[in-house]
């Protein structure tokens, strides 16, 4: 699974990392620090990455098998 922060969508509302924290840091400013990225998952945090996708109010973050 690939997961995918959009930055100009990302309005630092903090869900995404509140319930993701193991996959999501935030910076100083309480924006996602991955915006703007596109990674792997690893297996054992993709329910995390779907909660932080389905938690966005945005829908910035998107997560994909490929």
């Amino acid at each position: 699974m690939f997961i995918s922060i959009e930055a100009g969508r990302c309005m630092g509302h903090g869900r995404c990392y509140a319930v993701a924290e193991r996959l999501l840091t935030d910076d100083d400013e309480g924006f996602v620090v991955e915006r703007g990225r596109t990674w792997k998952v690893p297996g054992e945090l993709t329910a995390e990455a779907e909660a932080a996708a389905q938690a966005c109010p945005e829908t910035a973050i998107a997560v994909a098998e490929s």
